[in-house]
């Protein structure tokens, strides 16, 4: 072979190894992966090393699990299972796909657990209200009204049949999965990240965050804001490490509507119809599960911080309270967290650790 082809065919060769090693660069840590859905956000932060082909790869699988939540069991999206199977006729079986199924049994648990403070059946209520793909003016609804919405709600309305993946309505009820759902698709994006073999992340779903491993990759904690109760700029008061487990937090100072000088929540009490009236702002429920973690602090937030601390004591739940009081506020632990974080730790934040419930207020005061 000439020499001018030897030296082609070496540089030929030469510009293969280039690119292939281009194409395998690894990316700095940390890599980030964010976007908007279920009209909020989604950020996922990846501690691993990683090339930007691999980057590209994820993203689309992250999307594709948050699509298929989404697909499944939002109430604003007329082609979604979840709307259909509002629309079924009442008291017929309507075979449904297993995480529809497994959302459901996981909010019947709670629901049952918190004596039905969680309630997916209250959707027709959060419509009247204004909360709901509904879009009603924001106005406060008449008594007849809430009464007759109010009569349609109950779990007991609900029928599941996990062994066969179906369920049906037994009244003309609204199934909202707000409370929950969105912890669901938190774990899900987790679940898909552990299938990749991607061992250091952190999920974060409008709020619901979820993290394995280590921020640095080695021993470093992810580390999440809790926000104070305060309108305005968010600003974190309490900041908690975590390693291989979920948060969720619930509260009632972002969403709500004003009328005639009164603020409403957009929290409704199942039992009364009514959004929430006590001084319990926020809970934080951390638990291996996120939709767990989602549907209890839901529950609690309805049942203010006296009887939701004792559904915490009840259940081990290592739960997080702030409280209003005046201008300010009272942060409350759960005995749980307290075994979590460390007693050290907890009292360096200014937390109060809730060991009598006795103690607290009834939660019954009307939020200013």
């Amino acid at each position: 072979m000439p020499l001018l082809n030897y030296r082609h065919a070496f540089l030929l060769l030469l510009l293969v190894f280039v690119l292939a090693g281009c194409s395998e660069r690894k990316l700095e840590t940390p890599v980030t992966l964010k976007g908007d859905i279920f009209g909020t956000f989604y950020q996922v932060t990846l501690a691993d090393p990683i090339t930007a082909e691999r980057r590209d790869t994820l993203k689309n699988g992250i999307l594709d699990e948050l699509e298929a939540v989404d697909a499944s069991m939002s109430t604003y999206r007329d082609d979604a299972e979840l709307v259909a199977f509002n629309q079924a006729p009442v008291g017929e079986w309507q075979t449904l796909s297993a995480p529809l199924i497994h959302v459901l049994k996981v909010a019947r648990s709670v629901s049952e657990a918190s004596h039905g403070a969680f309630d997916i059946t209250v959707g027709g209520l959060v419509n009247l209200w204004s909360f709901g793909p509904e879009a009603r003016p924001e106005e406060v609804p008449s008594d007849a009204l809430i009464e007759q919405r109010l009569s349609e709600v109950g779990m007991q309305t609900l029928e599941l049949d996990v062994d066969d993946n179906r369920a049906r309505r037994l009244k003309d009820v609204f199934v909202d999965l707000s409370g929950v759902a969105k912890g669901y698709a938190t774990d899900q994006v987790a679940d898909y990240l552990d299938e990749q073999g991607i061992d250091n992340y952190l999920v974060n779903l409008g709020g619901e965050v979820k993290v394995d491993g280590h921020r640095d990759g080695k021993e470093e904690p992810w580390r999440i804001g809790v926000e104070v109760p305060r309108d305005g700029q968010p600003r974190a008061e309490h900041v908690l490490p975590l390693e291989n487990t979920s948060v969720a937090t619930s509260g009632d100072y972002r969403n709500y509507f004003e009328a005639d000088g009164r603020r409403y929540s957009h929290t409704i009490d199942p039992r009364t119809g009514r959004p929430i009236r006590h001084q319990l702002a926020s809970v934080t429920v951390v638990h291996p599960s996120n939709a767990r973690a989602d549907a209890w602090a839901t529950a609690m937030t309805v049942l203010g911080e006296r009887e939701g601390m004792r559904l915490a004591q009840r259940h081990d739940l290592a739960v997080l309270m702030l409280v209003r009081q005046g201008e300010g506020w009272q942060s409350l632990a759960s005995p749980a967290f307290v075994a979590r974080f460390g007693q050290d730790r907890v009292k360096r934040m200014g937390i109060e650790v809730v060991n009598a419930v006795d103690r607290l207020p009834s939660g019954k005061d009307e939020a200013p």
